[in-house]
């Protein structure tokens, strides 16, 4: 009816389609839509649904030049309206933009492709498992249910697996009250979820993860457990998320069963999958773990084991470099709208206090024994944790957040910065917005590169992939390897210099990207 009112059709009509049609032919002259004057607009409409259309762009710059062409339609001849439209696609093709995103798609196609797996065959799984039921696990098993799987659930006790089950359940229960899914699908997935509190539920099982609590004695006493119960050829994955695998996988007599799954939370709904390969991870698991990831509709990305992987360990440098900048002047929000200026959905310290501050504070704690004394250490986070404040879950971490949870900067924070500059006898200085983000674009590009060096990243596109994915890294910029090439490796070079002198062991330049720059090549 609207089609029809618009003039895009002649006529709508009962009975045979094709014999109304050839009836009619004879009598109906053509109507080039060329020739047709452009209809009557609604300047108020179309005003609303510009803006609203610019507001979800996030940035695409190819949404304003459609409104511009779309606009430009009302004046001026039909072959005019072609030109402008061409020339707009041809400038649009040639945009860092377009150029980040080609980047992207093809990096996708890459990622599977994993050297020494060649006529590898993927294990067959009809059944899987998840032992833990918290956040993570719930959410691995959304994801699981979601792909077909049955799942037995594992925890505990029985109260523990009962409160894992209403977990799933509001995940699902959010899921219809979005319209995502109806009440019977709903139903139709927890028809496939077995709570279980006792292992021998895992003796027929073709793929276990484990989602305990992030802890080295926790995960082996897991897998030793496993060891003894899983049937001959189960896949034994762990979702840890820097801990070492082949510790993980020894407690085992069958470490080539074991593969890391490293689940980004929301475990349902983000898109990364880090499938991680022990030393001795089989290459028909490791198949497995791929053609898992590609049912659950995950982008997966190969990582070698060492601690943090290729995201976590990125994201590590990250993070301390922007607490360096902290300490050296900034603000915490100076540097989160630096990061949202570039691209970012949110800055590091507002996805600190998300994520919770008390996580990372036992990672510092669990690891202080091993660091260089020659790496600068900031503690301004340890003293939040101290004084109480980790993050949204108690109103204030880097920031004060009220009863909306809309954040805010903090006296109280500002506070305990200035304490720490003083106590080292800081001057604090200014930054641009382009300082702060070149900086810790250089240093995660910097830890990209002795990644690829170390043969933890297969290449500098399957880091890209994990920082878009996972890390909230803009897709417009294509991730941190390809912003750097863009950029330019000998500006790059210059400033993880610099990042050098501020942070000390451990921030130093890596050599490859000091050879690309040499010889005035890219990561790509």
């Amino acid at each position: 009816g609207e089609a029809l009112a618009l003039g895009l059709l002649d006529a709508v009509v009962e009975g045979d389609l094709l014999a109304e049609a050839i009836a009619r032919a004879p009598t109906v002259a053509k109507r080039r839509l060329s020739a047709l004057p452009v209809p009557a607009g609604d300047p108020v409409g179309e005003a609303a649904a510009a803006a609203k259309a610019l507001k979800g762009a996030k940035g695409v710059p190819a949404i304003a030049e459609a409104i511009r062409v779309i606009t430009a339609s009302k004046d001026g001849d039909f072959a005019s309206g072609l030109a402008t439209e061409r020339a707009a696609f041809l400038s649009l093709r040639e945009s860092p933009e377009a150029k980040a995103l080609r980047h992207l798609f093809l990096a996708e196609r890459e990622a599977v492709k994993v050297p020494g797996l060649e006529g590898a065959k993927a294990r067959s799984v009809s059944s899987t498992a998840v032992i833990g039921a918290g956040t993570m696990g719930a959410g691995i098993a959304v994801a699981l249910l979601d792909a077909g799987y049955p799942v037995t659930l594992v925890e505990r006790d029985a109260e523990a697996a009962a409160a894992g089950v209403a977990r799933i359940d509001a995940l699902y229960a959010r899921q219809v009250k979005s319209g995502r899914i109806d009440e019977a699908r709903k139903a139709e997935r927890l028809a496939r979820l077995t709570p279980a509190c006792d292992y021998a539920a895992l003796a027929d099982v073709d793929l276990i993860v484990e989602a305990a609590f992030e802890d080295m004695a926790v995960k082996t006493d897991i897998f030793g457990r496993l060891d003894r119960i899983a049937k001959p050829g189960a896949v034994l994955a762990t979702n840890t998320s820097y801990l070492d695998l082949d510790a993980i996988a020894a407690a085992t007599s069958r470490p080539e069963d074991v593969v890391g799954l490293h689940f980004f939370a929301p475990a349902n709904i983000m898109k990364l999958l880090e499938v991680v390969k022990a030393t001795r991870t089989a290459p028909d698991v490791l198949a497995t773990a791929l053609a898992l990831a590609k049912r659950m509709g995950k982008q997966p990305i190969v990582a070698g084991n060492c601690d943090g992987f290729i995201g976590n360990r990125i994201y590590a440098v990250y993070r301390r470099h922007a607490e360096y900048l902290v300490e050296d002047g900034a603000s915490p929000e100076q540097v989160d709208a630096a990061l949202e200026a570039f691209g970012f959905a949110m800055g590091i310290f507002a996805v600190s206090d998300m994520s919770g501050l008390d996580i990372a504070y036992a990672m510092r704690k669990r690891r202080a024994a091993t660091r260089d004394p020659q790496e600068r250490y900031v503690a301004i986070a340890d003293a939040l944790v101290e004084a109480g404040r980790l993050g949204r879950k108690t109103n204030g971490g880097w920031y004060a957040y009220d009863a909306n949870g809309n954040r805010a900067p903090d006296p109280a924070v500002t506070q305990i910065i200035a304490q720490a500059r003083a106590a080292k006898g800081i001057q604090p200085r200014a930054f641009t917005p382009e300082e702060i983000q070149l900086r810790l674009l250089a240093v995660m590009a910097n830890e990209g590169a002795k990644e690829l060096a170390e043969g933890i990243a297969l290449r500098p596109s399957d880091i890209d992939l994990a920082f878009v994915n996972g890390y909230g890294f803009p897709r417009l910029k294509g991730g941190p390897m390809h912003a750097a090439d863009a950029l330019g490796l000998a500006t790059i070079l210059t400033e993880i210099e610099a990042a050098h002198a501020t942070g000390g062991a451990g921030s130093d330049p890596a050599p490859l990207v000091a050879q690309l720059a040499r010889q005035g090549k890219t990561f790509a």
